[in-house]
């Protein structure tokens, strides 16, 4: 079964501002939550279609490792397809308002094993939820520095 978690944020700065927040690799690092670790699958960090990239949690000795590729690109848009032991997409879409940008971040999924499923929803779903909020309140502060 699906699980959705969407957050959204209104952000004082233009959309292409806010975008270059999540797709420029340095700018991620500075709201990605600290545990999270981002990198691309070879030498360049992209967010064109097919590009490929891994988010680690920076777990001691585990670390697991979510593999992505971008499935879905526009101005304003980037989705990213991930299959492990999480398989669905993590959306970002800025959508331009009369004063700012409306920053949506639409993370849906199944968990395909169901011990993994209970781990997480007994434990991590409430923390994901709330991580996901305070990342976007992070990337807000950096959007509007630049304004």
């Amino acid at each position: 079964m699906s699980q959705v978690l969407e957050q959204s944020i209104k952000i004082l700065a233009a959309a292409t501002v806010v975008e270059s927040c999540f797709t420029d690799l340095t700018l991620m690092h500075r709201w990605l939550n600290p545990v999270l670790r981002c990198e691309p699958v070879g030498k360049v960090w992209s967010t064109d279609i097919g590009s490929r990239s891994r988010f680690i949690i920076q777990i001691p000795v585990i670390k697991p490792t979510l593999n992505t590729v971008v499935i879905e690109r526009e101005p304003g848009l980037v989705v990213w397809g991930f299959k492990g032991f999480f398989q669905g997409s993590d959306r970002w879409e800025c959508q331009p308002l009369p004063k700012g940008t409306l920053l949506v971040n639409r993370f849906e999924f199944e968990i395909p094993n169901p011990v993994v499923s209970w781990g997480f929803n007994t434990f991590a779903a409430s923390w994901t939820k709330a991580d996901m909020q305070a990342q976007l309140r992070r990337l807000k502060r950096i959007a509007e520095s630049f304004e």
